[in-house]
């Protein structure tokens, strides 16, 4: 790609210098575990012998009455020797496979710059000297604290690098084979050297109880993701890790990179196979195309130096979107031309791109492996590292509703990984990516997951006469000789006179309900011209549906953001990377500011309709299918009293 990394390059020399250390970690260590609770005996062992009148032990743990160890477990040390128990992985082969040869190189490698990347760190900051002074027995009593803040971020540092570079050199192994390990506990911050034994310890207890060596990948990359997801956890709220997350680091032999606590994602075969659609082959979904078209283009203004979107920045980016209609209206197409567009837009800049759906095969038995598969999509996505473009088709039958008693376990945990997602209190929206979300039944979908959506794409299809020509004319194809007739070909898709219209259509509300509380408005105050009308209608909104909250609101104001950036990027730019794509987020910045439009009356009315429309369009949707189901069970009970009423006579 032609965009240039700001990265720090890990010397292979300064990792292989860390390949005997990585190695004794691996060959063994005894770990008495802090946090977790400690391994049972083997059960083949037989109980040692006793002397009359010595009682057997009773399981309690001997406290240390030492001045300063009496907190201190004395919990019997276990032995970790993980080369030998990945060796023996399968008990039935008496040579070490290819395999698990290199799973443990996979492991030395990925310890070894763990290490390295700590080494880096130290240097960095204060660190180095503060350890060096603790030996020397010279370390300030003032420094302690954050001494130890340092050696607690050094530790989630090692523990991440650990698991994320494990993860992404294992990739290659990856099956289709799935486990899962639980709860990680032992994930200790005293120092770097104590966390990964830690952690190596309850990975030897985990490997332990694996059956067969075919589940031995599969078990090391669950374990990576749960320590990784464990580590960013802790690591949010921790000091001292500015030094680290505000660097990125690369490891050229195995195309690594470290970017903070963001998974990294093993390279994948670039080339994406899809019937891709031109936009002249959409035909109706005026503003749909419209806005997806404009978002291609926003996702191409990402900076990879900066690793920000200047429409990020200045408000208008669309992080997600929910496309909405009746089956066969086109959906599917519209996903088509995006990827399309944004296929051969990175490939003529030399960017990246990456696109991946969420299917029904990511819902799994297996409690908590349908959540370990939405994450891994939407990390998949949203890795800035590449120009992202994610979609959810038929979410209704995806993500669970709650509160419904047909969603099962694995559509509920999708969904509460979406919904963190999205707008967690950790989302990060950089402007490398965006989500689309598909459904022909809306309104099965979670109000909460629904309003996520910050944008709203009412996929109606072909309306007008002209549009049923243009696409009766687009299907036929050329090899016929019917004549056109009195009409101008593809005259109605133009798509600055389409939208222009569609828009306008939206100065007036479109669902009857949502009309009732406009004209009711407008009959009591006045024109809606200013601020405190405006706030006014959307109380009125809210006291019509009480679904109508504050979420709802921020994604109106984002949607007018869009409109105030309701420009093209010329095509232009797009097919001559060196006039924008290649250009420094400042110029970019200033570029896209000179372009912007000021927001009016009629946008945000215009947007207030049409957001207001798609939530009570769902909502009387959803109530109307809910009454049915409860007059079907009425129906079903009456109909069976009546029977055994006849039986009992």
């Amino acid at each position: 790609m032609t965009a240039s990394l700001n990265l720090m390059e890990i010397r292979e020399a300064a990792i292989r210098a860390q390949y005997p250390q990585a190695l004794a970690l691996m060959e063994g260590f005894d770990h008495a575990p802090r946090i977790a609770k400690a391994r049972p005996a083997s059960t083949g062992t037989a109980p040692a012998e006793r002397s009359p009148g010595i009682p057997t032990a009773t399981g309690r743990l001997f406290r240390a009455t030492t001045p300063g160890l009496t907190a201190r477990s004395s919990a019997a040390q276990d032995g970790v020797h993980l080369i030998a128990r990945i060796s023996q992985a399968d008990p039935g082969e008496a040579l070490m496979s290819p395999a698990q040869a290199s799973v443990l190189q996979a492991l030395r490698r990925a310890l070894a710059t763990a290490m390295a990347v700590g080494e880096l760190y130290e240097e960095r900051t204060a660190l180095g000297q503060l350890k060096r002074d603790n030996r020397e027995g010279r370390l300030d009593p003032a420094r302690r604290t954050e001494f130890a803040e340092l050696l607690a971020a050094a530790s989630l540092i090692g523990l991440h690098v650990t698991a994320n570079m494990l993860s992404f050199l294992l990739a290659a192994q990856a099956s289709e084979g799935q486990a899962e390990v639980g709860e990680l506990e032992e994930i200790l911050t005293d120092n770097p050297a104590l966390a990964l034994q830690g952690a190596l310890w309850e990975l030897d207890g985990i490997l332990s109880r694996m059956d067969g060596s075919l589940k031995l990948v599969p078990t090391l990359t669950a374990w990576c993701e749960r320590l990784m997801e464990a580590v960013a956890m802790r690591a949010g709220t921790a000091p001292r890790l500015e030094a680290f997350t505000s660097a990125a680091y690369r490891v050229e032999a195995d195309d690594f990179q470290v970017n903070g606590f963001t998974p990294a994602t093993h390279k994948r075969s670039t080339t994406l196979t899809m019937a891709f659609k031109k936009p002249t082959e959409v035909v109706g979904n005026h503003i749909a195309k419209y806005q997806s078209m404009k978002l291609a283009k926003m996702l191409m203004a990402y900076d990879f130096d900066k690793r920000l979107n200047p429409f990020a920045e200045l408000g208008g980016f669309i992080f997600t979107f929910m496309g909405d209609g009746k089956p066969g209206t086109g959906k599917t197409t519209l996903i088509q031309m995006m990827a399309g567009l944004l296929n051969d837009y990175c490939a003529n800049a030399g960017y990246p791109f990456r696109y991946a759906n969420l299917s029904t095969e990511s819902i799994d038995s297996y409690q908590g492996k349908s959540a370990q598969n939405a994450k891994a999509f939407i990390r998949e996505i949203i890795d800035p590292a590449v120009i992202g473009f994610g979609t959810i088709d038929d979410i209704d039958q995806l993500a669970g509703k709650r509160g419904d008693r047909q969603s099962s376990s694995g559509q509920l945990e999708i969904t509460a990984v979406l919904m963190e997602s999205f707008a967690g209190a950790n989302t990060v929206v950089r402007g490398n990516c965006t989500f689309g979300m598909f459904s022909n039944f809306p309104e099965n979908v979670d109000d909460a997951l629904r309003q996520r959506a910050g944008a709203r794409f009412l996929v109606d299809g072909p309306q007008s006469k002209e549009d049923y020509i243009d696409l009766l004319s687009l299907l036929l194809g050329k090899r016929h000789q019917i004549p056109l007739g009195e009409h101008d070909l593809f005259a109605a898709q133009e798509i600055k006179k389409a939208v222009a219209a569609s828009y306008d259509a939206h100065s007036r509300p479109q669902e009857e309900a949502l009309k009732k509380v406009f004209d009711s408005v407008q009959g009591k105050i006045g024109a809606l011209d200013t601020v405190a009308r405006l706030g006014a209608y959307l109380k009125a909104i809210q006291e019509a549906d009480e679904r109508f909250t504050g979420r709802a609101i921020k994604n109106i104001t984002d949607a007018i953001k869009v409109r105030a950036m309701d420009f093209e990027l010329p095509d232009e730019w797009m097919e001559k990377p060196e006039l924008f794509l290649t250009k420094d987020y400042a110029t970019k910045l200033a570029m896209i500011s000179e372009l912007a439009r000021p927001i009016t009356v009629e946008m945000v009315i215009q947007e207030i309709n049409r957001y207001a429309d798609s939530e009570f369009r769902y909502a009387d949707k959803s109530d109307e299918a809910a009454i049915d189901n409860a007059v079907r069970d009425m129906g079903r009970m009456e109909e069976a009293k009546k029977r055994y009423l006849e039986q009992r006579t």
